[in-house]
């Protein structure tokens, strides 16, 4: 008999032939997520669940989807919306998909930057608004980008790739991240500084760290007063480590120039949320990994880890091994 899977959202007709292959798929087809008791009745009995950074797995979920379950495969690089420290306990595996979405979200880092210093959404509301009346010499001035100072916050695999493309941009790179050596800093052509001085010196800040409870709110009201009036703030890594109240009164106050947002607290953000009122701000869907090359490959690399935990098999990429049934 088959291994019973539960796939919380359709996934890429390739990886989920694959898993069909060797699985009876139960797949969730509505493209909202699962309310948290459909996520728990339709995991209920099943040997692997793949799910999505949407889906809260908790330690109440993994009861109740019972002692068949092995793996939670996450179609992601980040999981801080399962309780891993539950799942060892319980010997459940957890996977990831590390590494897969490094560049895409770089490049996106990075066309958030320039958006929001070209001021390019404010230039298309201008046209859609029918205020383009004649060319001026002071409508719409933005800030250069090309040899101004770029603080990254956390450099890590896509704090270095945004780093890389500051580098044809003749940027002057700060970065800051609390594992950062000299030797390394060196090595990718970065400046190592604290993050006080990151945030006083840079035109623009990147943020890259995890959100954990070092990282929740790490820019907040005294942090953004650090930075220049000028400067612009690009997140592409996870809404809780920016307070969004402190940004929404920076923004309206002058304390700094903009923001570009691509993940947010909650999200989704609803269309009459005070941030998107604001002329200075840019605000996307969570599209970091939004390309079909990635999230192909995102998807493969959790139908390996779905197909390895229920089988016995090793994880390609595990954050937790686990021991129902699992070989380490």
């Amino acid at each position: 008999m088959k291994p019973s899977v539960f796939i919380t959202r359709h996934i890429p007709d390739e990886a989920l032939k694959k898993v069909q292959a060797v699985c009876s798929v139960d797949l969730w087809e509505d493209e909202m997520p699962p309310p948290y008791e459909s996520l728990i009745e339709r995991s209920r009995g099943k040997d692997g669940v793949l799910s999505m950074l949407t889906d809260r797995i908790d330690s109440n979920f993994m009861d109740a989807a019972g002692a068949n379950l092995k793996i939670i495969s996450q179609m992601a690089v980040g999981y801080d919306n399962i309780d891993v420290n539950a799942a060892k306990e319980r010997g459940i595996a957890v996977g990831n998909t590390p590494g897969v979405l490094t560049d895409t979200t770089a490049d996106l880092a990075f066309a958030l930057l320039l958006a929001a210093a070209r001021r390019i959404v404010e230039g298309v509301r201008y046209i859609e608004n029918d205020q383009w009346k004649t060319w001026h010499p002071t409508v719409l001035l933005g800030w250069d980008v090309s040899g101004a100072t770029l603080g990254i916050v956390g450099f890590g695999r896509i704090g270095k790739a945004v780093a890389r493309r500051a580098a044809g941009f003749n940027m002057r790179v700060l970065a800051y991240s609390p594992s950062l050596t000299d030797e390394e800093a060196q090595k990718e052509n970065v400046e190592r500084a604290d993050l006080e001085t990151l945030l006083r010196e840079s035109d623009f800040v990147s943020l890259h760290t995890p959100l954990n409870d070092a990282t929740r709110h790490l820019i907040n009201h005294e942090t953004l007063k650090l930075m220049k009036p000028t400067a612009i703030l690009v997140n592409t890594a996870r809404g809780g480590v920016v307070d969004q109240d402190a940004l929404y009164d920076a923004l309206t106050n002058g304390v700094i120039g903009g923001a570009a947002l691509d993940v947010t607290t909650p999200e989704p953000l609803r269309a009459d949320h005070p941030l998107l009122k604001l002329p200075n701000v840019i605000v996307v869907p969570h599209i970091g990994s939004a390309t079909i090359g990635t999230r192909g490959r995102m998807a493969s690399m959790a139908v390996d880890n779905l197909i390895a935990g229920v089988t016995g098999k090793p994880l390609p990429n595990a954050v937790v091994v686990g021991t129902r049934g699992i070989s380490a």
